[in-house]
């Protein structure tokens, strides 16, 4: 697991996103969880995604939520903050995870978000403790699905959901490198999407919905990258963001990728 940490630690990311937010004229001082909006979901279609997999999900003020991996903590962020309850932010890496406090003490919300270093395929907490999971761009890293998909299970109580928003392998085609979630081959797992729906399942849910969000996220992509240069966007922390998305981009428009979002119900006690 120590080369997925080297994927994503750079020493640098409170530093750059301090700086970034400085930059766009941001007072660090009174800061709201709208003006991180830009710079926080490190996945396709941004707070979009977020939004939409949220509203999918049908979190409440009620809710008991795991963010699981949560990198910087936007996902985290927007739930509290438009849901109105508690939320749980695991991240495998550390400097991620510091990252992740001090913007939620810088925006207010400390009180409503835990966070936790860890690994998503060993979660630290006991059975049934939360109503909804949420994993967006994850399981790329991860190997073992069937490990990270049963500790999903294991963790929400029975009927709870599993909100999924992930990339998956398209034509089969050779990819081309670095992506956002990987600079080298031997970083990816990824599978097809009947593959991956297939896990989910083996794991102790059912399926509800399985959306192919290809051609939205693919024209997404696109008008991002046609936007003029601003201090706030993932650039500000993630290494060689520019080259990562462009190969992204141009994937999923040819169709050696492609983006689904799910929800899946835990069935079984």
């Amino acid at each position: 697991m120590n080369t997925i940490a080297e994927q994503y630690s750079t020493g640098l990311s409170r530093d750059n996103i301090e700086q970034a937010l400085i930059a766009a004229g941001k007072d660090l001082g009174h800061l709201a969880p709208a003006d991180l909006a830009m710079l926080e979901d490190f996945h396709t279609m941004g707070r979009i995604a977020t939004s939409q997999l949220v509203d999918l999900a049908g979190i409440t003020a009620a809710s008991s939520v795991l963010d699981a991996g949560s990198g910087v903590g936007g996902t985290a962020r927007y739930v509290a903050d438009h849901c109105g309850c508690s939320v749980t932010a695991v991240d495998l890496t550390d400097e991620y995870s510091d990252t992740n406090r001090w913007l939620n003490r810088l925006v207010g919300l400390d009180d409503r978000i835990s966070v936790r270093q860890a690994d998503v395929t060993e979660l630290p907490f006991p059975d049934g403790t939360f109503d909804v999971a949420i994993s967006q761009h994850v399981q790329m890293n991860v190997a073992d699905k069937g490990r990270l998909y049963s500790e999903a299970r294991r963790v929400l109580v029975s009927g709870g959901r599993l909100a999924l928003w992930d990339i998956v392998i398209g034509d089969g085609a050779e990819l081309d490198y670095p992506l956002p979630w990987a600079d080298l081959p031997e970083y990816s797992h990824l599978v097809a999407g009947d593959e991956l729906r297939g896990a989910v399942d083996s794991a102790g849910f059912d399926v509800e919905q399985w959306n192919d969000l290809t051609d939205q996220a693919g024209a997404l992509m696109k008008a991002m990258l046609s936007q003029p240069p601003s201090p706030l966007g993932l650039h500000a922390f993630v290494t060689d963001f520019a080259r990562k998305a462009e190969n992204l981009t141009v994937a999923l428009a040819d169709g050696r990728l492609r983006v689904v979002q799910g929800l899946a119900r835990a069935i079984g006690g």
